[in-house]
């Protein structure tokens, strides 16, 4: 409970007032003049204040800017006051949270703690109708508890235009993860999400392209003094970062030359085609269900992603990943051989 003596209650009831509102006001929850007295009692030790400087405060509140419903220019008590807008709807608030939830890079602690400072953004009830939303170890999420802090020295590092150092860490057959034993120093470039998983797109000076880190699997996070690589030096970037154009064609965050592909499928796949390409593939021929389109993506992923779907695709062109994709069924007949 906060006490607030003499002068210092005209000050800061404005604040309080806006607090209370936020706290316990919406469109179907409205506050009289009166309630609000209570709270400002209840919750701040505030004794003495009448209705018509509630009246006046929330009337200032709205000369601030401040959507409150239940305003009326007589003395009368109205139906009461309420908060027409916040920083966040209840849908949004909601719809943050669920990132955090389902995120595989935060640790359930991290997860935990993002979740409480968002739910603050709503009021009472919002909270309840958030109860049962809790982080979870069954989303496997990474033991790496450093993962804001890297989020946080590489987001100064760009901003500085500075390089990285950092160890890169593995899961053992312990199912923990182990420093490999070697320093990897970075040019950052940017900071991405894909497929619930957080990477750094960046170069290594010694090679010519782009290459990815996953953040969670990160630590010991430096900034170098060390000026970064200029990009126009960076294949695959020649200057300007087209990040849409560039997440749509390395599927799978795997660095690499991209090619321009023709794929044979079916009418049923294009939401399968649409969630992994976006709209930037053409289809360029139709025959009955059977189509066939031509998309550009990172050639390693290709091949992954041909074999992932082998029963409803077939690559027809270039053939040099088509042949790398015969053999690899080949090699798997042999395997799975009866």
């Amino acid at each position: 409970m906060i006490t607030v003596y003499g002068t210092e209650t005209k000050k800061m009831l404005n604040i309080l007032i806006l607090e209370i509102l936020r706290n316990y006001s919406d469109i179907e929850h409205h506050l009289s003049q009166q309630e609000i007295i209570r709270k400002l009692k209840s919750d701040y030790g505030i004794e003495k204040i009448d209705r018509r400087s509630v009246k006046a405060n929330v009337k200032s509140l709205s000369d601030m800017g401040y959507a409150i419903g239940g305003i009326d220019d007589d003395d009368i008590d109205t139906d009461g006051y309420y908060l027409e807008e916040r920083e966040f709807e209840d849908e949004e608030l909601r719809l943050l949270i669920d990132s955090v939830l389902f995120s595989k890079t935060l640790s359930d602690s991290a997860a935990k703690k993002l979740i409480e400072k968002l739910k603050s953004f709503g009021n009472i009830y919002f909270d309840t109708k958030v109860s049962h939303v809790k982080p979870t170890p069954l989303l496997h999420r990474t033991d790496n508890k450093s993962v804001l802090y890297n989020v946080s020295a590489i987001n100064e590092a760009m901003d500085q235009k500075k390089k990285i150092m950092f160890r890169y860490n593995r899961y053992g057959t312990d199912f923990k993860m182990h420093d490999q034993g070697k320093d990897y120093i970075m040019n950052p470039y940017q900071m991405v999400a894909s497929n619930g998983q957080y990477y750094l797109l960046g170069n290594i000076d010694k090679y010519e392209n782009v290459t990815y880190y996953r953040i969670d699997k990160m630590s010991k996070v430096q900034i170098l003094d060390e000026k970064v690589k200029p990009q126009k030096d960076v294949k695959g970037i020649d200057g300007h970062l087209d990040l849409p154009k560039h997440m749509a064609e390395h599927i799978y965050m795997l660095y690499g030359d991209s090619v321009t592909a023709s794929i044979k499928t079916d009418v049923g796949m294009m939401d399968t085609l649409v969630d992994w390409f976006g709209k930037d593939f053409k289809i360029t021929e139709t025959k009955g269900d059977e189509i066939i389109i031509s998309v550009r993506c990172n050639e390693r992923a290709l091949f992954y992603w041909a074999l992932q779907y082998g029963p409803h695709v077939e690559v027809i062109g270039p053939d040099s990943l088509r042949k790398k994709i015969a053999e690899a069924i080949d090699e798997m007949s042999k395997r799975y051989h009866m």
